[in-house]
């Protein structure tokens, strides 16, 4: 049973405990959960005909294409009596499949999140690029680090006409920061145009007597307790991450474009396939970087695939670490031509909960009480690798719009120039978005 706790007057609700067990008590006969296809990623030479003959003699059903450039590349599920294995071995004997693999869950990054940070009530409203924005937001200690303020000033850069693809749970479209730099994006859980996170919910929360609670274990969001009920349950626990998670980006590119990607649930969970589509969609429509704060634990293969494809169309690829507190290699980060970044303090020490070593990290970035935009208007502070990896994402957006020369290789060694901190796990060190532009400039 989870508790929230009311900033002003430190009382704990146990409501949506005290619910669920009513719940339980009422309801006597629960029945079995139906079993779940098996879902498969199949890459056919043959194309859409090839695929549809394979699914009529074995079985399947082609559930969608991948959208990869060939149009080889789709979503098959086979009834549930059959296992993974038998799907597999079926498929990769037909004529013109090329690949097989399972359609994997992955998810979004959780860490265990820290007291509200004191900047994070610092609504003092101030001017960023044409908007009203909090203090808090703009000047953390986060920010400083990095040295954005130094860069944007010195540079003149701001990322104009570099669009940044936030592959997420999507992005509120009515947050007043962001919806007037959010270009067409996409919801692939629904396969539907837009990208909000905003339709997860039936309902939104009255903001206009707010207070500070805690949500779930990576956001502190300005919520009321009267309203937490709104996101109770496991089934909206990753609810907001894509609004912070483009948030970050605004802030150290503010003039650069975000394209909202679902790929996620408000659960934080999604399908490989989606996370593909998505790839495919963001290169296609025009992104110059895509911002991947999730990660698989098994190696994919057309993962690998497509984010080869996005790098050699010049699109840069940025990925967070993952937040098991090991040296361990997640997916996409540990791949080739994807910059990995793992997470660090405020005060420029290791997060405990950031996956480290070489492979995979290339570098760290701020990712402990982060502030950043959140669903209905608000801002709220998020823990982990999540929220280090779209500071690297808007510093390659800055090198991109600063230079138009600036190559995908130019902008990874440039990131690669950050402040050393004494830490060999932490790659070439924590960013430094001064000497990362600076490198692009020359």
């Amino acid at each position: 049973m989870e508790a929230f706790e009311h900033k002003a007057t430190g009382k704990r609700s146990w409501a949506g405990g005290i619910l669920m067990c009513a719940a339980f008590l009422l309801v006597t006969i629960v029945p079995a959960p139906a079993a779940a296809q098996t879902r498969l990623i199949v890459r056919d030479s043959l194309g859409l005909s090839g695929i549809n003959l394979t699914c009529l003699l074995l079985g399947c059903n082609v559930v969608d294409a991948i959208g990869d450039p060939h149009g080889q590349l789709f979503v098959v599920s086979f009834p549930p009596l059959l296992s993974p294995i038998t799907c597999l071995l079926r498929l990769d004997l037909q004529l013109g499949i090329v690949d097989v693999e399972i359609d994997q869950k992955v998810k979004t990054l959780d860490a265990t999140a820290g007291p509200a940070p004191s900047y994070l009530t610092d609504e003092t409203p101030t001017s960023y690029y044409g908007g009203t924005v909090w203090h808090g937001y703009v000047n953390q200690p986060g920010t400083q680090l990095i040295r954005l303020a130094q860069t944007q000033s010195t540079f003149n850069t701001a990322g104009a006409g570099v669009i940044v693809a936030v592959i997420d749970t999507g992005v509120d479209p009515t947050n007043p920061v962001l919806k007037n730099l959010l270009v067409s994006g996409y919801d692939f859980t629904r396969n539907m145009t837009g990208g909000s996170e905003n339709s997860d919910v039936s309902t939104s929360p009255d903001l206009s007597q707010a207070e500070t609670a805690e949500v779930n274990q990576r956001t502190v969001a300005v919520l009321d307790q009267r309203t937490v009920a709104v996101l109770d349950g496991s089934q909206y626990a990753a609810f907001g991450h894509g609004t912070m998670t483009a948030g970050i980006v605004h802030l150290v590119a503010p003039q650069a474009k975000i394209m909202p990607l679902k790929s996620f649930t408000a659960a934080g969970t999604g399908y490989d396939s989606d996370v593909l589509r998505a790839i495919y969609y963001a290169v296609k429509h025009g992104a110059r970087v895509l911002s991947m704060s999730f990660d698989y634990t098994t190696y994919s293969q057309e993962l690998g695939n497509a984010i080869k494809y996005a790098n050699s169309n010049g699109v840069v690829s940025v990925a967070s670490a993952g937040n098991d507190g090991q040296q361990i290699m997640v997916y996409p980060g540990a791949l080739p031509g994807v910059v990995d970044v793992a997470s660090t303090s405020n005060h420029d020490g290791q997060s405990v909960f950031t996956n480290f070593g070489a492979p995979p990290v290339d570098l760290a970035a701020p990712g402990e009480g982060i502030v950043t935009t959140y669903p209905w208007g608000t801002y709220a502070a998020g823990w982990g690798t999540s929220f280090s990896a779209p500071f690297v994402s808007g510093t390659a957006a800055l090198m991109l719009g600063q230079n138009g020369g600036c190559t995908v290789s130019k902008v990874a060694s440039g990131l690669q120039k950050a402040d050393w901190i004494s830490d060999p796990q932490l790659g070439y060190g924590r960013l430094d978005t001064y000497s990362a532009v600076q490198f692009c400039h020359q």
